[in-house]
């Protein structure tokens, strides 16, 4: 599944891992307050503005922290550029394949885009800061605000979005063109062993269509594990600083951090919850899979031969599809009460904590619409597992399936599951 597309995947996994952890560690320790010496950003119009005098005016200042900002994010995409490069050029001359320039450059392209895209959030994230800053103060005082102070807004906001739509439509097309080039390398590596794995059950769909369903799944859930990791490294420290506003929490009272506590623990309990409801249903997706890949097996025989894909065969086949789709539906009842129940709260979980605050008057208009985005993307982030529970699901599903075809292929024995099967097993129950 992944030697197909990617060289050494575990090392390659837990290398990058290890050299980003050390990038990151760089750049805090030593890197970022070298960029005025070393950014090439002044060629591009972000180079680093020139110290302040102690008594400059607060325009002067001000314009002296839009441009420090600007060359500090430049320096940033120019780090990062450095550190993807030496770890790409080290795998591509350690360990050479045939897929590599997709499975490495692609994904690193992937990877930089979704930061990126992270980025523009924390930017709309601001600008609804200084929106509804301007709305109170509009609504509070009237003439406070001209139309062209209120237009130039929403002008920002519309370059700001038009920049992160080109963006996403773009990296919607390359991931298409991933995905395939993944499924792809799957596919030539699966039929170019067919002959130890044709005696599998659904050998053909699970070359067919599950080598798709699973890069398809793996790049969703990677992408979006990924944007996870980046929005919390982008949100959390400004949910930090934001939770200078917020004292105290409903009931428990004063809390350091609070706002930063109490998405973490929510969080915590939402994964925990309902990883414990949906614990079965792995096992009954892929019984799902199994049965209905027998029932059309059965079919397909009958079209050539006359003796196959009788009624009474084909009944009972049918009927363990129907037995194994009843199950699914009732677990899946009790998963979803859990699921739409937990988020719905969710909702309502940072009006909650900034009640107290809300009632003292203790921060704009502007601020609390920070705070609720920057909650709601650090609670997202930390909600991963529970956002994506039912893509798991169906992703261990076909890993499972795909495990007979590796274990043919190493000539281990099969999965329990897949002997049930080959021993005659076909009811599901």
């Amino acid at each position: 599944m992944f030697q197909s597309f990617f060289p050494n995947p575990r090392l390659l996994f837990s290398s990058f891992a290890i050299w980003s952890i050390a990038c990151v560690f760089a750049w805090f320790l030593l890197v970022r307050d070298a960029g005025s010496a070393l950014s090439i950003g002044g060629l591009f119009g972000y180079g680093f503005p020139p110290e302040l005098d102690p008594d400059a005016s607060e325009e002067a200042r001000a314009a002296f922290s839009e441009a420090q900002s600007g060359a500090l994010t430049f320096w940033v995409y120019q780090y990062m550029i450095v550190c993807y490069g030496i770890f790409l050029a080290f795998w591509q001359s350690y360990r050479p394949h045939k897929w590599g320039k997709w499975s490495l450059y692609g994904s690193a392209a992937i990877i930089f885009v979704t930061w990126f895209q992270v980025q523009l959030d924390v930017m709309i994230n601001n600008w609804f800061g200084e929106f509804y800053d301007i709305i109170q103060l509009a609504l509070g005082e009237p003439e406070s605000v001209t139309t062209g102070e209120y237009f130039s807004q929403l002008l920002t906001f519309a370059k700001i979005a038009l920049v992160a739509i080109t963006v996403a439509v773009f990296t919607r097309f390359f991931v298409s063109h991933y995905i395939f080039r993944w499924r792809t390398a799957m596919n030539d590596y699966y039929t170019s062993l067919w002959g130890r794995v044709r005696h599998i059950e659904g050998a053909a769909q699970r070359v067919q269509e599950d080598t798709m369903r699973f890069a398809a799944i793996m790049e969703h859930l990677g992408v979006s594990l990924i944007d996870s990791v980046m929005t919390l490294i982008a949100f959390l420290p400004i949910l930090w600083g934001l939770s200078a506003f917020v004292k105290v929490l409903p009931i428990v009272g004063e809390v350091p951090q609070a706002l930063v506590f109490v998405a973490i623990l929510w969080s915590i309990f939402g994964t925990a919850l309902l990883a414990l409801v949906g614990i079965r249903l792995p096992g009954i997706e892929f019984r799902n899979q199994r049965v209905e890949a027998a029932y059309r097996k059965e079919l397909v025989y009958g079209e050539d031969d006359e003796t196959r894909a009788q009624p009474p065969t084909v009944q009972e086949l049918f009927n363990n599809v129907r037995r194994n789709y009843f199950r699914l539906y009732l677990n899946y009842l009790y998963f979803n009460v859990a699921r739409y129940a937990y988020l719905q709260v969710g909702v309502l979980v940072p009006y909650i904590a900034l009640g107290p605050t809300i009632v003292s008057a203790g921060f704009t208009l502007g601020v609390m619409q920070q705070i609720i985005r920057a909650f709601g993307r650090v609670e997202g982030s930390f909600q991963y597992l529970v956002n994506s529970w039912t893509t798991i699901v169906e992703l261990i599903s076909i890993y499972k399936r795909l495990q007979a075809f590796e274990a043919a292929i190493e000539g281990q024995p099969l999965p329990s599951i897949d002997k049930e099967f080959l021993e005659g097993g076909v009811d599901p129950a």
